[in-house]
């Protein structure tokens, strides 16, 4: 398979857009603000932060506000007293213990998320990685979210718009890369090359590559690949947890555009 690692190669008229995979934390937070600038970000979080916006967006809910810090949610409902508080740390539903008095109202489930309990209403969230990689893009050209759930309409938007630079952010799992945030980015890869004609149409580096590969391994048996997850291993071991695991795996469940505004709230753009 023929790839060309250089974002400067020349293609027709104008420059080859690039196209990146950064895999962890350490990855994301470094990323010089000058570059950010001209990038667009797609952030995955596919067990379960972004899987969940995009099961609350489908289900009517008028927008999400990410916050990094549980302190930070706690001042935007100061400010948004009908918004609902969702979130988790370790896995687990927000409580009082970790606030100060306040229990979420909801936890980090895609499948607490229901029409009859988000629709028309805003929501504040706060994850361990899924909103810190959200965080880290501020400033970016565009930024927006990503799971198995829209892949197809988010490659044919990007496909469209066809962006200088493409940053496929995988949020991973405390400090380290992730399994399925990678195999969702190669998700994404494989469907926006199908898009636009193939390798040769990005500058392809080896991130790209990797995630390509594995997804391209697993594309047949995506829900037993959980297995292979940090993630998955631990919530398919919680019975009450287990039941997200298919849901956040499902493609294109949720087929909608979500983008980040400048005013830090995510909302569907089509």
């Amino acid at each position: 398979m023929s790839s060309d690692p250089s974002p400067d190669r020349i293609h027709g008229a104008g420059r080859t857009p690039a196209l990146r995979v950064l895999f962890s934390p350490a990855e994301y937070e470094a990323i010089d603000a000058s570059e950010l600038r001209s990038a667009t970000c797609v952030v995955f979080d596919v067990l379960r932060a972004t899987s969940t916006m995009l099961e609350a967006l489908g289900n009517g809910a008028q927008a999400i506000l990410p916050t990094r810090e549980i302190a930070g949610a706690l001042a935007l409902k100061a400010r948004y007293p009908d918004a609902l508080l969702a979130g988790e740390r370790d896995g687990l539903r927000i409580r009082a213990h970790l606030t100060g008095g306040v229990d979420f109202d909801l936890g980090n489930s895609p499948r607490e998320f229901t029409r009859c309990r988000v629709e028309g209403r805003s929501i504040i969230m706060t994850t361990t990685n899924g909103t810190r990689a959200l965080d880290a893009c501020r400033g970016a050209r565009a930024v927006h979210i990503a799971s198995f759930g829209n892949l197809s309409i988010l490659a044919r938007h990007l496909a469209a718009s066809r962006p200088d630079r493409l940053w496929l952010i995988c949020a991973g799992t405390l400090e380290n890369a992730s399994f399925e945030d990678t195999l969702g980015a190669g998700g994404l890869v494989d469907r926006l090359l199908a898009e636009t004609g193939g390798p040769r149409s990005w500058a392809f580096d080896d991130s790209s590559q990797i995630a390509w590969d594995l997804y391209q391994c697993h594309r047949n048996r995506l829900p037993e690949a959980a297995g292979n997850a940090r993630n998955g291993r631990r919530l398919l071991s919680q019975p009450e947890l287990a039941g997200d695991v298919p849901v956040c795996f499902e493609e294109d469940r949720n087929p909608r555009v979500v983008t980040l505004g400048e005013d830090g709230v995510l909302r569907v753009l089509q």
